[in-house]
């Protein structure tokens, strides 16, 4: 009886054993998942705030702005010129469009605020003179003849540009900073 004893002792000693190496266990991997978890919320929110303030990777579409920068190019587009005012004239911005606020634009500032730009329409015979208003844009893409721009639906607010494009990344072939206008008849 007394062996008996001594085994059942012995039995539940060892499920204790286990209990608490399962409980310690669990209390590593409940820690690891933790810190893992508190590591993926501090470089989110490093990423969210570089993306925001910095600048981003803008995969572009459309034709308006070739030869310059032609569909699935992919650009580095900067943020801080627009938070200190620095957009100048030739510089190619990424705004969000007046028509549609879902989707961005990419385009060359034309005019700033004061400025006389003097433009026609694809398919106008005579230019125009317009004044850029204050707290305004005149944008244009390099392809005049493929581009909905500032010559349809005028100058567009400051506020609606998010960064200016600076650097092409993709393709590697043409890696490095953007080009000037080629309908440009004097430098910047």
């Amino acid at each position: 009886m007394e062996v008996l004893l001594c085994f059942l002792d012995y039995q539940n000693h060892d499920s204790g054993f286990h209990f608490w190496r399962r409980s310690n266990m669990l209390r590593r991997l409940f820690g690891k998942v933790l810190g893992f978890t508190g590591f993926t919320i501090q470089y989110g929110c490093i990423a969210h705030c570089t993306f925001e303030y910095l600048g981003e990777i803008v995969m572009c579409s459309g034709p308006s702005m070739e030869p310059t920068i032609k569909t699935y190019d992919i650009i580095i587009s900067e943020k801080l010129s627009r938070q200190f005012y620095r957009i100048e004239k030739g510089d190619v911005v990424i705004a969000k469009s007046p028509n549609n606020p879902k989707m961005n634009i990419c385009k060359r500032v034309i005019g700033l605020e004061g400025d006389k730009v003097c433009t026609s329409g694809p398919l106008d015979a005579f230019k125009t003179h317009r004044y850029v208003p204050k707290g305004h844009v005149w944008l244009e893409g390099d392809n005049l003849q493929n581009s909905t721009d500032s010559r349809n639906y005028g100058p567009i607010p400051y506020a609606l540009i998010r960064g200016r494009a600076c650097f092409k990344i993709w393709p590697l072939h043409e890696f490095g900073f953007l080009k000037e206008s080629p309908n440009s008849t004097s430098p910047r």
